[in-house]
């Protein structure tokens, strides 16, 4: 350039556009804030339309969760409440063995352990020298599940039969080749309990939902 006004130097202006990085990043943020916005109208209209907001609150909160039965230890009153103790139950003790003086040995045990006592002798013929195991326990159809299991828990591996003909409720011990003794009082006592104790029922609990 001519006259006094010179530029002098290795310097020179450059020139640049205006920096728009803001105005950009401002209107992104504006526009996912509209979104936002109407996406969560869109839902509430949704829900009062079709009453989601009802049936959530019925449903209660996480109602798909499953029960869990557990065991109770409350008293059964089913099988259990009918069996009966020992004094309720009468034994007839029969011998079906060569062995003398078998039946009134354990007629008299049985007496010890509190059981009725009804007659005492050699068995019939059906059973006399018949009898393999250690001897039969005979009874009514109603006595399978009362008065037999009872009297079962003095006589281990004993045979439990029924005769549905047969009157009455009582019992009889046959005794047979095998027997040695009766089960020890300890372990029949156990037995005994077990047997008449309560029986656990499940009852359903809430399982825990995380």
């Amino acid at each position: 350039m001519g006259g006094q006004y010179r530029i002098t130097g290795d310097k020179y202006p450059r020139m640049r556009r205006p920096r728009r990085r803001g105005r950009l990043v401002l209107m992104v943020v504006a526009s996912v804030a509209v979104l936002g916005v109407g996406g969560w109208g869109t839902l509430q209209l949704i829900d009062v339309f079709t009453g989601g907001g009802k049936q959530a609150a019925a449903a209660g909160p996480k109602a798909d969760c499953a029960t869990k039965a557990s065991p109770s230890a409350s008293a059964s009153t089913g099988a259990n409440a009918a069996v009966p103790k020992p004094a309720q139950i009468t034994v007839n003790v029969y011998n079906a063995t060569p062995r003398s003086g078998l039946a009134k040995s354990t007629a008299d045990e049985l007496k010890k352990r509190g059981f009725r006592i009804g007659d005492v002798g050699n068995a019939s013929a059906q059973f006399d020298k018949k009898v393999k195991g250690t001897g039969i326990l005979l009874g009514p159809a109603a006595s399978l599940d009362t008065s037999l299991p009872v009297l079962a828990t003095q006589l281990t591996g004993a045979e439990r039969r029924t005769d549905a003909g047969r009157k009455g409720s009582t019992v009889d011990l046959i005794i047979g080749t095998a027997f040695k003794d009766l089960t020890a009082k300890t372990a029949a006592d156990k037995a005994l309990a077990a047997l008449s104790g309560p029986a656990p029922t499940a009852t359903a609990t809430p399982r825990s939902c995380s």
